[in-house]
């Protein structure tokens, strides 16, 4: 009964940036003749896919971040209104990185926003995401996910030239940065204007500073789809799925 109390003084009007504007090298011939985030995943370009995710939570505020083909993006989206939803879009006119790119939006902010790569597909519960940033009064939240890397030798510890340990064919895992944040308005205070800054640099900037920075470990699904062989495994993990209303909406 607590959490759900909890949950249902979240502010769904809490802002969302989105970042569309890359070029998406690597999924080329793909994104010839349109950026990333419109390439469809069960019959929906990724980003609608995201902001039916978010608006299934109560999210309705979205910024867009754009720059590469930009107008398929606003042609497509318009005001949000076909949606249900609010968008306004954000065009750059240089690279400024995921980080670099909110100084865009400094009089545009003014209670704590989401921001998240529009190459992502997950279904994050992203009101118990904004619950667990306010509960631990952060000022920049990460969400994380867990990757394992499986190494395909021995490996081997030495002492010297001495062999004091043999490990085979290990798997280790680690916490990868899993491109979706929560950040405090007063975060924006760190980034100067038109100066190239990716997130986690934002990151070791407020640590350096001794702000509260902390992580959020998702276990629902994620993708980044980042190549063609994630465009397959996207559609077929995703294609079937609506998203899923937050319990506390209904």
């Amino acid at each position: 009964r607590y959490l759900k109390e909890l949950v249902n003084e979240i502010d769904s009007s809490n802002p969302v940036v989105l970042m569309a504007g890359g070029l998406g090298k690597r999924l080329r011939p793909y994104t010839d003749k349109r950026p990333k985030p419109m390439l469809e995943v069960g019959g929906k370009p990724m980003l609608e896919n995201i902001i039916n995710n978010f608006s299934s939570h109560g999210f309705k505020n979205f910024i867009v971040t754009v720059n590469y083909r930009h107008d398929l993006i606003e042609d497509h989206f318009g005001d949000g209104s076909q949606l249900g939803v609010s968008i306004d879009y954000i065009r750059e006119n240089k690279k400024l990185g995921t980080a670099g790119s909110l100084s865009l939006l400094v009089d545009r902010l003014s209670k704590p926003f989401f921001v998240m790569n529009a190459d992502l597909l997950t279904d994050l519960n992203f009101r118990q995401l904004l619950s667990f940033h306010k509960d631990h009064d952060a000022m920049a939240t990460m969400c994380v996910q867990q990757h394992a890397v499986k190494i395909p030798f021995g490996v081997i510890d030495l002492d010297g030239h001495q062999i004091s340990k043999i490990e085979e064919k290990p798997e280790k895992s680690f916490y990868v940065n899993a491109g979706i944040y929560v950040l405090e308005p007063e975060v924006l205070s760190f980034i100067k204007a038109d100066t190239y800054l990716d997130m986690p640099a934002l990151f070791q900037l407020l640590k350096s500073n001794n702000k509260s920075t902390i992580a959020f470990a998702i276990r629902e699904n994620w993708m980044d789809v980042g190549s063609p062989e994630d465009i397959m495994r996207a559609r077929e993990l995703f294609s079937t799925r609506t998203p899923v209303p937050d319990s506390s909406l209904i």
